[in-house]
């Protein structure tokens, strides 16, 4: 095995340019060959707070255009992207020992377990901006995380083939939180699986439960940001190998397209209930069938305006 190196240049110097041996560390040649060079390198993606800009960001862009001057790396510039994420603070102030306002993990992950923190931590508010720390918004996420535990144990037996509506359902899940992770909205990610989950559950309860697939699809994209749970329902959901071996699902178009779609229905304002319809229907056919759900709501009462938003809701003024 190859000696452990410990010659390099101090903190922030040495990572600078040492990050470009990890593509190839056991090389003993040359910093690192370039074929592996091309295959693993340039960096995909950058992570880091504004205050690294001056020092490592700049100086890796330093020695790598070095590095590519004297032929040792086949490109100019060491990352492709960068993101600089923002500061999370307490009560408004950053954190710090000596303002005592430091958040400890411990008491959070005995609490809750870690990929709550883990999850709390991303849904805090928008990446790119400051936001402050709730100790108490970590219960929503952990609320959530054991819905999503239920859900699984509680249909994984189950022999259910999916419905139209799932199909649907389960497709536009891995379209949004794949685009929402590509955007780096991570915020929006754990409000997605928080928004499809509620979906799931109360589509599973109209059609006497959820498939395997659609429970192995959540599964799988909860993975990168719940690794703990995501394992143990993988295990549970028959499976030998990891999950991070089961690759990201992939979004069928044709399942996107929908026939029908539910829409409120208003009496004056008040909601009251709701229908399916076409997707094609007309104004007129909405309304008549509208009023035959609603008509209890408007016995005795007298119409006085019909309003119908396309795809959305209606409303019946009636007095």
């Amino acid at each position: 095995p190859a000696k452990r190196e410990t010659n390099t240049m101090p903190q922030w110097a040495g990572s600078s340019w040492y990050f470009l041996r990890y593509v190839d560390n056991h090389n003993d040649k040359e910093l690192a060959s370039q074929e592996m060079l091309k295959k693993w390198a340039p960096v995909d993606l950058y992570v880091g707070g504004i205050e690294h800009a001056v020092l490592h960001l700049l100086y890796a862009r330093f020695y790598t255009k070095f590095l590519y001057d004297i032929g040792a790396v086949p490109f100019e510039e060491p990352f492709q992207r960068l993101f600089n994420q923002g500061m999370i603070t307490k009560n408004g102030s950053k954190m710090s020992k000596s303002l005592g306002n430091v958040v400890s993990p411990d008491d959070l992950v005995q609490n809750y377990g870690c990929d709550s923190l883990r999850m709390y931590e991303l849904f805090v508010g928008p990446p790119e901006m400051d936001c402050d720390w709730d100790d108490s918004g970590i219960d929503g996420v952990f609320r959530f995380l054991n819905r999503v535990w239920k859900l699984v144990y509680n249909n994984k037996d189950l022999n259910v083939t999916a419905s139209k509506d799932m199909e649907y359902l389960r497709n536009k899940l891995v379209y949004d939180i794949t685009n929402r992770l590509e955007a780096l909205t991570m915020n929006t990610v754990v409000s997605g699986f928080m928004e499809y989950t509620n979906k799931i559950i109360d589509l599973g309860k109209k059609e006497g439960g959820v498939d395997r697939q659609t429970l192995e699809t959540l599964v799988v994209l909860l993975a990168p940001f719940a690794p703990h749970i995501a394992e143990e329902l993988w295990k549970e959901l028959g499976h030998a190998e990891s999950v991070f071996d089961a690759g990201w699902p992939e979004v069928d178009e044709s399942k996107l397209v929908q026939d029908t779609v539910e829409i409120a229905l208003q009496v004056s304002g008040k909601f009251r209930d709701t229908m399916v319809i076409s997707v094609d229907a007309d104004k007129d056919s909405v309304l008549a069938q509208a009023k035959e759900v609603l008509a209890s709501r408007l016995e005795g009462k007298t119409i006085v305006k019909e309003i119908y938003v396309p795809g959305k809701i209606v409303n019946i003024i009636a007095k």
